[in-house]
């Protein structure tokens, strides 16, 4: 009869040796998931979020956007509104989306006093961006959120905000399929593979 530590032995050699691999094949198989918590609810901070999961869900990743306090507001029925506030943005040098190049290449670091002061500058400041934007040829925040909704991305507001903000399902766009509190969502965050927080 064979000792039972050789066996264990045995048992342990082969697993260390098998283990690893299987593994691997597994982690190849495997669909990648991701989850974003947005935060965020002006112009320049949607798209961040909708970028990166509208294109892991191209990908094929299986993705859950978490919206919460400002950012919940990105799930509007009517985003058009969205804005841009150079005020206390450092990094956010104002160019202009019109004029000969070397006018456009300017970086106008205008500062926060005279931001601060100047009635209508956040509104200048957001036609400037939306006109770069346009330029460029860059989607507008509302074509990436249908990119996501095309792509099968789990669009979840929290629950919390929609009661301390006085919302209503109806306020929101019908692809919310779901409103949960944090308790709901992190186990989500735990299980993804790349988790952001934005």
């Amino acid at each position: 009869m064979s000792d039972p530590t050789d066996l264990d032995r045995l048992i342990s050699e082969r697993l260390d040796a098998l283990l690893p691999k299987k593994l691997a094949e597994l982690r190849e198989k495997q669909t990648p998931s991701m989850t974003i918590i947005a935060t965020k609810g002006t112009l320049d901070w949607a798209y961040p979020p909708f970028i990166l999961a509208s294109t892991a869900a191209a990908l094929g990743w299986n993705v859950s956007m978490f919206f919460t306090f400002y950012g919940l507001g990105l799930l509007r029925k009517d985003i058009s509104d969205l804005k841009v506030s150079p005020l206390g943005n450092p990094g956010m040098p104002m160019k202009m989306p019109f004029g000969p190049e070397w006018f456009k290449g300017i970086n106008w670091n205008i500062p926060n006093a005279v931001q601060g002061v100047v009635p209508g500058f956040e509104t200048m400041a957001t036609m400037l961006m939306k006109q770069t934007i346009h330029n460029k040829g860059v989607a507008s925040v509302e074509e990436l959120r249908t990119a996501c909704i095309e792509g099968g991305v789990n669009l979840i507001g929290c629950q919390m905000t929609v009661d301390l903000f006085g919302y209503k399902p109806e306020d929101f766009i019908v692809e919310v399929k779901e409103y949960c509190g944090a308790a709901t969502f992190l186990p989500m965050a735990r299980d993804a593979d790349v988790s952001l927080f934005i």
